[in-house]
């Protein structure tokens, strides 16, 4: 309590400026600040670990302790001889020779967790990974020694107090010293709170992130020491925990419990009957299957429910493969219909199968929630342009809910039990008219307005019929069915109607016409009523003025073909002849003029 104490009351004189100096009486002192948290996050960041890259970030403080030496002249010795120097509190007038601890320490720390990654398949760099974590916390005490002085600020002597605390709980965590490891784990989460609680809003993220690092380290630590209850919280834990150094220990810690758990599973009940469960795979399945359920309880979010059924899907295929392995030698196993009582073996096939087509189909019915969330613009999602979910997904979704219905009705062992067969008829069949409404949406979004009339009437029936039998359905179900019969109806005559319209773009195309009469004088539309106020105007459109000039055809001409074909008579015998004149007289008209006189 009295270390919880000092806690509070140094993290309430931690002063948050940019000024380091302290004025006191005739002098000026020096006040150092060093935000070790900020620091490191920022450096592992852009050096390697953003991608888990641990010989990259050892090299970089390699590289930075090198240039900090050098720049503050603190060399230990030259390329011949090694002369080891130690930072006193009387040094310490630059901020950066509490960076040599720290960056000491960050080298160590990053050398352990590339040893840690490696040891997975070379077992004898986990003692190297031990000595360089002893040499990692080595230094974390030197950097809090350093940071006790009177020249640190009140925030660097928390920082450096946390930072100390949690290396030393990793430490203790790998040597397995498990109450050692939540004491130092409880401190370091103490003080980073506290540190939180007096930041900015933009500065409380990285303390916050590194709160959520520490959590399930100590319930890791609580479980190890006797606390069972742990065990839920590890289980959340490991579903938002990456691949980070308490996957490995988290999985293989759920994996063990499951199994001792599982050894007092004997035998299963279903549809009335008692199946006794033999194989260890099996047993681990079906324990997993009712610890589930209050997984997905627990989530939060669409995303972390759908992420349960899925690991769960993927355990049930190792429990049916093992079955199926054991009804090798079964001649009814592959017969499509049983005549008379399964064996024991076979039934617990089915129960089995059963399990994963319903919780395939309760995993689809999240998903359908989340399309309609996200088409709403609402729920976990925000909606994305991008990224939105096409109208043939319901449908997807909608038809594989209905196979698999219709799978668990073909099951052997099934067909026995009449009760639950009428209740997987009535959820097919309600099934069924939410697909065909769906693909009648799809079709009449797309202006196919024959087809989505024909599935609307196919949607009305498929939920009268299952109204029949409405009490064999869930509250959710039912509902959603009698809504859908209620807006089918009005929907299928809007069809009817935009069909014979032949579009349903009426008021675009009204707004279009009108545009178009609105330019044209009124005698050239007498026919089209259109209520134009510019016609009791000064200057009504009625027709343009003067009137426009027009081609007309020019005047024909008339030509009179039955001349060519017209034999006139001879006047000949009419037409009086000259007498021939000879040659002299010919001479004589021509040199004296002469003629005939009359």
């Amino acid at each position: 309590m009295a270390a919880d104490e000092e806690i509070v009351v140094s993290a309430n004189r931690i002063q948050i400026s940019t000024e380091h100096t302290k004025l006191s009486v005739g002098n000026i002192k020096q006040t150092l600040t060093l935000e070790i948290l900020p620091i490191i996050k920022d450096a592992q960041m852009q050096h390697g670990l953003r991608h888990g890259d641990y010989q990259r970030y050892r090299s970089y403080c390699t590289r930075r302790l090198r240039r900090l030496r050098k720049t503050l002249h603190f060399m230990q010795g030259n390329r011949h001889r090694f002369q080891g120097k130690k930072i006193t509190e009387e040094m310490l007038r630059d901020v950066k020779y509490l960076y040599i601890p720290l960056v000491m320490a960050e080298r160590a720390w990053s050398f352990a967790m590339q040893l840690k990654q490696e040891a997975n398949t070379e077992l004898r760099k986990r003692f190297h990974l031990m000595g360089r974590m002893q040499k990692a916390a080595k230094h974390t005490e030197e950097l809090e020694r350093l940071c006790e002085s009177n020249k640190c600020d009140a925030r660097t002597k928390l920082e450096a107090q946390a930072y100390a605390a949690w290396m030393k709980g990793t430490l203790q965590f790998e040597l397995q010293q498990w109450q050692f490891a939540m004491d130092d784990f409880e401190k370091a989460l103490t003080i980073y709170e506290k540190l939180s609680s007096a930041l900015s809003e933009e500065e409380q993220i990285l303390y916050h992130q590194r709160i959520d690092e520490i959590k399930p380290n100590i319930r890791y630590c609580s479980y190890n020491i006797g606390d069972q209850s742990a065990i839920n919280d590890l289980k959340q834990m490991r579903r938002a925990v990456g691949e980070d150094i308490l996957a490995s220990k988290l999985d293989a810690l759920i994996a063990q419990t499951r199994e001792k758990q599982a050894a007092t599973l004997s035998e299963v009940s279903w549809r009335g009957r008692t199946i006794p469960v033999k194989h260890e795979k099996v047993r681990v399945f079906l324990l997993n299957v009712q610890e589930s359920e209050h997984e997905v309880q627990r989530a939060n979010t669409l995303e972390s429910k759908i992420s349960v059924y899925e690991s769960l899907l993927m355990e049930c295929k190792d429990a049916i493969q093992v079955l199926r392995d054991e009804l090798k030698n079964d001649p009814n196993f592959k017969l499509k219909t049983i005549e008379g009582p399964i064996s024991s073996l076979h039934f617990l096939h089915s129960y089995v199968v059963y399990i994963r087509l319903s919780k395939t189909i309760e995993r689809n019915l999240l998903m359908i929630r989340g399309v309609k969330q996200q088409q709403m613009g609402s729920g976990d999602r925000a909606p994305d342009a991008k990224k939105a979910n096409k109208p043939q997904e319901l449908i997807r979704l909608y038809e594989t809910i209905v196979q698999n219905y219709s799978e668990i009705l073909q099951l052997p062992g099934v067909s026995e039990d009449t009760e639950f067969t009428q209740t997987l008829v009535a959820r097919i069949t309600a099934f069924k008219a939410l697909r065909s409404y769906n693909i009648a949406q799809l079709f009449a979004t797309n202006k196919k307005w024959l087809e989505a009339i024909a599935l609307y009437e196919r949607v009305q029936a498929y939920c009268k019929q299952a109204l029949q039998n409405k009490n064999l359905l869930e509250k959710d179900l039912t509902c959603e069915v009698e809504d859908i019969l209620k807006a089918v109806e009005g929907q299928k005559y809007s069809a009817h109607a935009l069909s014979i319209l032949g579009t349903d773009d009426v008021p675009e195309q009204t707004e279009k016409v009108t545009a178009i009469v609105k330019k044209k004088p009124l005698y050239e539309r007498l026919d089209e009523y259109y209520e134009d106020q510019n016609l009791v105007s000064k200057q009504p459109n009625i027709a343009p003025f003067p009137p426009d000039f027009k081609a007309v055809a020019c005047k024909p001409l008339f030509f009179d073909l039955a001349l060519n074909h017209v034999e006139f008579p001879s006047f000949n015998d009419r037409v009086e002849q000259k007498k021939g004149v000879g040659l002299t007289g010919m001479v004589k008209g021509w040199l004296w003029g002469g003629g005939n006189k009359k």
